[in-house]
């Protein structure tokens, strides 16, 4: 009905009830199953909770509107879902698993660095990658003043023109992995996010999306 902030101004003026009784105490708790909650006399009901994975198509952005006029992933999901947003991001030109929810406190523990959710990521670079350079990520290299660092990092397979690199990561820096490459003077050809803790892409294609199963969501919550 309302931002937390108006939301906060209806309950100190008496606007909310529950069960028939005005409430003006912020914080107060009530069991959405089992009591009956009004504003202004009309009832108000817990909006239903969505969680789902999209493997996101490289040319679209994770912004409800671009100022170029850009695809967004919104685009490739069911209109009447207005109130879901992308947990995190990847960029334009990026690829591969993203979640997106109503649900802000998920969404919270999935994003913030303190929570450390690992995530998995294969690039392809325009160029010869050596262990040198992926004992440096591991061990954390500056870039613009921030420190950038990976888990983990290993070679999937390299020629003398291009490399292809598994990196996992616990933070979610704008533009982290492009940035650690960019440090060593190489360009990213492709960048695929593959997983998200112990979500796999799996098989689902470019553009599509699915609802994640109630297991799938308790795996995550737990993980943090």
């Amino acid at each position: 009905m309302a931002s937390r902030r108006a939301a906060e101004q209806f309950i100190l003026t008496g606007r909310v009830s529950v069960n028939g009784v005005p409430v003006k105490l912020l914080g107060s708790k009530v069991d959405p199953e089992h009591d009956k909650v009004t504003v202004d006399g009309k009832p108000v009901r817990a909006q239903k909770k969505i969680y789902v994975m999209l493997n996101k198509p490289k040319g679209c952005v994770c912004s409800r509107k671009d100022e170029h006029d850009r695809m967004t992933v919104y685009e490739l999901l069911p209109k009447e879902w207005t109130g879901v947003q992308s947990v995190g991001r990847l960029d334009y030109a990026s690829e591969g698993l993203l979640f997106l929810t109503n649900d802000g406190e998920f969404a919270l523990r999935l994003t913030h660095p303190r929570y450390g959710v690992r995530k998995r990521y294969i690039i392809t670079v325009e160029s010869k990658v050596d262990e040198e350079m992926l004992h440096r990520f591991t061990t954390g290299i500056w870039h613009d003043g921030e420190k950038l660092k990976a888990e983990r990092a290993w070679l999937v397979s390299a020629t003398k023109s291009a490399s292809v690199v598994e990196l996992e990561l616990a933070e979610g820096k704008n533009r982290e992995v492009r940035r650690m490459f960019e440090s060593q003077g190489l360009m990213v050809r492709r960048l695929l996010r593959t997983q998200v803790g112990k979500i796999k892409l799996g098989e689902l294609k470019p553009g599509r999306w699915r609802a994640l199963t109630p297991p799938e969501i308790k795996t995550l919550i737990s993980q943090v």
